[in-house]
This record gives C-alpha cells, structure tokens and sequence, in this order.
C-alpha cells in the first residue's frame, strides 16, 4: 500500500483555516465599531464665558461633542427668555450671543440685579446647560 500525496497536510489546513479566522474577526470588529460610532454621538456644550458687559448678558459657548448641537431656548432663572433660536453649534465651534434683561409678562425682567442669575442654555435633544452669572 502506497500513499499519495494529492491533499495539503493536516498543519498546513489548520493554519489557512485559523488565518481565514482572524481576517473575518478583524473584519467584523471594525463593521461592529463603525456602528458604535453612529449610535455614540453626542453634545456636549461648555459655557466658556458668561458675564454682565453692562448693558447686555453676553454668553460665550463651545460644544465639545460628537454631534450638532442646536440651542432653542435660552433660560433665565428657570423661565424662557429667548425662544426659537436658529442658532447652531458645530463640531468644535462656538455660540455668541447678547440679550439684554428679559421681560417677564406684564412687568419687571426675569434677570435681576445685585443677585447671581442662573442662566441655561436649552437644547432640541432636551438638554440644559446653566451658568450662574453675578449682574451687579
């Protein structure tokens, strides 16, 4: 009885086989952390600076996150000051802006002077980002 040799040995199948394993791992890790990608994004805005220039509250912000941020209200000690804004914060940007003191319905403004004010920045995925602001 004599044997041939027509197949490949039982090593060398061995090692194509575990080779062919590893290509589709690697292949599937990186399928796998494209989609953690897309479901991980996030905002993450930072209030670099906010302060009383005299006339106006001026706010100065920055969004760190992985995604848009867009700010559609700005509050005032808990109550909406300004709405609606358009503004948006992109990747790495930042948000100015001025407003004087708020008017709260038949009388008075929502901000106050000789007091710290709280004032948040309102976002459409539902976040608040406050700062407390002393208004001499």
């Amino acid at each position: 009885m004599t044997r041939r040799n027509a197949g490949i040995s039982p090593v060398v199948a061995t090692v194509i086989l575990v080779a062919v394993a590893i290509v589709i791992a690697i292949a599937v890790a990186f399928w796998a952390s494209g989609l953690v990608g897309v479901f991980t994004r996030f905002e993450k805005i930072e209030i670099q600076s906010a302060y009383w220039d005299g006339t106006n509250l001026v706010l100065i912000a920055r969004n760190t996150g992985s995604s848009i941020a867009v700010i559609d209200m700005i509050l005032a000690n808990g109550a909406p000051c300004i709405t609606n804004l358009a503004s948006t914060i992109t990747i790495g940007g930042t948000f100015s802006t001025q407003f004087a003191a708020c008017a709260a319905g038949a009388g008075g403004s929502i901000i106050t002077g000789g007091v710290t004010n709280e004032i948040a920045l309102h976002t459409t995925s539902g976040k608040t980002y406050p700062v407390a602001v002393l208004i001499p």
